[in-house]
């Protein structure tokens, strides 16, 4: 009775790797899509802008992360990633701060500027108005990120499960000496 329930839990498992490993190659070959896209459109933008407006030396020189990736580990073990994007940049107000114009006395001082929490848009660094097809490959490129993670997810999804399956299969081996 106990080798019967261990060979379905076995051949439960091999249908869900079969179905991870089938889903893992479907991501790659968007991702594969994805990327080859997103250099294409950057060839078009460099091509637009000028070859020396789109490059190393227009990325602003402090970076800040856009997503991250997080991590999470459930009961059973599996260890789930996923991309978390900054929240979007609330627009700054326009008009006057106080209700009245005041005199100013002396040189004002121009105060610093904060760093936003937020990190701003890195498609400003190339100008305000950048081609559709930078602003593509940036979607692309994020998209990327995202199929990524869930490639990493699925990568130890199959993993845990082809191990879960050796064990199983020892079991089987210890229990049907002749069997397997």
């Amino acid at each position: 009775m106990a080798g019967s329930d261990l060979r379905a839990e076995l051949d439960m498992l091999l249908l869900q790797m079969l179905r991870d490993l089938e889903e893992l190659e479907a991501k790659r070959a968007v991702l594969n899509a994805r990327v080859e896209e997103g250099w294409l459109l950057l060839s078009r933008a460099r091509y637009a802008m000028g070859a020396k407006s789109v490059g190393p030396l227009q990325y602003a020189s402090r970076m800040e992360p856009h997503c991250c990736v997080r991590t999470s580990e459930p009961q059973d073990g599996l260890q789930k990633l996923w991309m978390v994007r900054a929240v979007a940049q609330i627009p700054e107000e326009v008009g006057p701060r106080e209700p009245a114009l005041r005199k100013r006395k002396g040189l004002s001082q121009t105060p610093e500027p904060e760093l936003s929490a937020v990190p701003q848009d890195p498609l400003n660094w190339f100008g305000i108005l950048v081609p559709h097809s930078l602003r593509h490959a940036q979607a692309n490129f994020q998209e990327g990120l995202q199929l990524a993670a869930d490639m990493a997810s699925l990568q130890i999804r199959i993993n845990w499960g082809r191990s879960q399956f050796q064990g199983l299969q020892e079991k089987l081996r210890q229990m049907e000496p002749g069997a397997a």
